[in-house]
């Protein structure tokens, strides 16, 4: 008991000390000890790291969740411990709702059709968009945040444990100056030499810390080339996607003026000036081989380049780097082949293959 009533006394004449010091510096009424410009340029890197940090992460965060709803949710989630519910983003919700709409409407006619394929690449982009929303998260968010809320943190602890032993530094200077008695400059002097002790380590504590800011920097920058990564490989993927898709919806036009005709709506006639892009897909690559495939009637063997998921019982879906056994059927529209991979058998799109030889 005894023992814990000294000791609080000791704290809080310690609190006071440092509280009057603190004042009297503020007033200008002390000395202040200067740290080392060294430590010094060490604080000032670390403090603009810890701001800026904190500014990108908060403007990653809007990139990768714009709704500032939902991302409340998720970090109360995460400050609870407990796993985010996974729900369907924009575009895989619009996905959904364009192949539901290409199956009412008719997945024999051209806009259904259209939909349907439309709505498939969308679900597409939305898985792609979720991966690189998960990976940008791992790899970049979240060193970041560890640093704030690890590293960083240990340094502000140690810095403010800096600041009480330089102000107690400067109390014992200046009760050594104004010791008069002999006993008590003998006294005052020996808790300068403790606290200058005490001062000097906790600077070297707090420099040792602060110069790993450049490991920190270097740790930062491999996550920025992950981010830049994550984000060429999902733009790339989109970009494929699209490509693929308007390949696709390359061989709609013709069909899809009888398909109107034919349900009672009238198109407008267009001008012979009025020039229109096509939309027919470009040679591929394997455009001779295809050559020969037809022509011989045969049948081939190729490596599916995507997956694909068949829009009506007619068509056979597909698994990304598969092998199937391709051929050409009369009268069967320019861009499919059929497809066989045992016993399942079906339509396969061409642009989704690679002819091997």
């Amino acid at each position: 008991m005894d023992f814990s009533v000294k000791r609080l006394a000791a704290d809080a004449g310690t609190f006071l000390s440092r509280a009057v010091q603190f004042t009297e510096e503020k007033l200008g009424q002390a000395e202040i000890t200067e740290l080392d410009a060294h430590l010094e340029n060490l604080l000032t890197r670390a403090e603009t790291t810890k701001q800026w940090t904190e500014r990108i992460m908060k403007q990653t965060e809007v990139l990768l969740q714009p709704n500032p709803n939902v991302r409340i949710e998720e970090f109360l989630y995460e400050k609870l411990d407990k796993k985010v519910p996974t729900r369907a983003n924009n575009r895989e919700l619009l996905g959904e709702s364009m192949i539901d709409s290409g199956h009412e409407i008719g997945p024999g006619t051209a806009y259904g059709s259209a939909l349907i394929k439309c709505g498939q690449t969308e679900k597409r982009l939305g898985g792609a968009e979720r991966e690189f929303i998960q990976s940008s998260a791992n790899t970049f968010l979240t060193p970041l945040r560890n640093f704030i809320e690890g590293d960083y943190k240990t340094i502000s602890r140690e810095r403010k444990l800096l600041q009480n032993k330089r102000l107690d530094l400067d109390a014992a200077k200046t009760r050594v100056k104004k010791a008069r008695v002999a006993d008590a400059r003998s006294a005052a002097e020996t808790e300068l030499r403790v606290t200058q002790s005490e001062f000097d380590r906790q600077a070297e504590i707090t420099r040792l810390l602060l110069e790993g800011i450049g490991s920190t920097h270097a740790h930062h920058l491999r996550c920025l080339n992950d981010f830049v990564e994550a984000q060429s490989t999902y733009y790339a993927q989109c970009y494929q996607y699209m490509v693929d898709l308007q390949k696709q919806l390359g061989s709609f036009p013709s069909s899809f003026s009888s398909n109107n005709n034919q349900s009672g709506i009238s198109v407008p006639a267009v001008s012979p000036s009025v020039s229109l892009p096509s939309l027919a897909p470009a040679p591929s690559a394997g455009s001779s081989a295809l050559g020969e495939l037809r022509g011989s009637g045969g049948s081939r063997k190729a490596r599916v380049l995507y997956d694909y998921d068949a829009a009506s019982s007619s068509e056979l879906s597909l698994l990304a780097d598969e092998v199937i056994t391709v051929s050409s059927v009369p009268g069967m529209d320019s861009d499919w082949l059929m497809g066989e991979r045992g016993a399942q058998k079906g339509k396969v799109p061409i642009t989704y293959l690679e002819l091997l030889n």
